[in-house]
């Protein structure tokens, strides 16, 4: 079963919480479709998971920045989840959404690498569909392993909406067609695919 074949996901109530994003190689491509493409009145906060050499300072909130009305930084640990911001997980950092009295807020961890990678997508996307359930948004771009499968089923089974890069469009094909295999997702599409449904769901006022 494919996007094609699913009829539409009921949208959850006071719409989508949070956007996850995750990918690999190919995957800062695919962000320059979809970060600048984001409105400065975005309520959803965004999570952003890249696998990045561990030993390397990222250079992700410079690189897109200049490009995209939303406010973004790297995240830190404690810091506050706040809709309408975009976060990216530091190097050699797994990047998790934990809750607290105060609202969900970011962990990171340095458990050990999933997929061979730290931070790892199918952290990120289990732990938000924990806490934020059908409200969840994810989104899996373009890679080279299985990182994010998991996760994706995650959010699918918490009823959260799921987006797959089509791999005709991923300069890496196989995360998403890993992706595919395992998950029927409610869309596939090319990152300015991606990039529209966004506006589209904001422009209905659910996110």
């Amino acid at each position: 079963m494919n996007s094609a074949d699913r009829a539409p996901r009921p949208v959850p109530p006071g719409g989508y919480a949070a956007i996850v994003v995750g990918g690999s190689s190919g995957g800062i491509d695919a962000l320059m479709e979809l970060l600048p493409a984001l409105p400065a009145a975005l309520q959803a906060a965004v999570l952003v998971v890249l696998h990045l050499p561990r030993d390397r300072r990222s250079l992700l909130v410079e690189i897109f920045q200049p490009r995209c009305a939303l406010p973004l930084r790297e995240a830190q640990d404690k810091d506050a989840i706040t809709p309408g911001s975009v976060s990216f997980a530091p190097p050699d950092y797994h990047l998790l959404v934990d809750s607290g009295p105060q609202g969900p807020h970011v962990g990171l961890s340095v458990d050990p690498p999933l997929h061979f990678s730290r931070p790892s997508i199918d952290v990120l996307f289990e732990s938000a569909a924990d806490h934020y359930g059908q409200r969840l948004l994810g989104i899996l771009l373009s890679g080279a392993n299985e990182d994010g499968v998991h996760g994706l089923q995650a959010i699918q089974a918490a009823g959260g909406l799921t987006v797959v890069q089509d791999p005709a469009s991923a300069s890496m094909p196989n995360m998403p067609q890993a992706a595919l295999t395992a998950v029927a997702v409610d869309h596939i599409l090319p990152p300015e695919g991606i990039a529209r449904l966004l506006a589209d769901l904001h422009q209905r006022q659910q996110l």
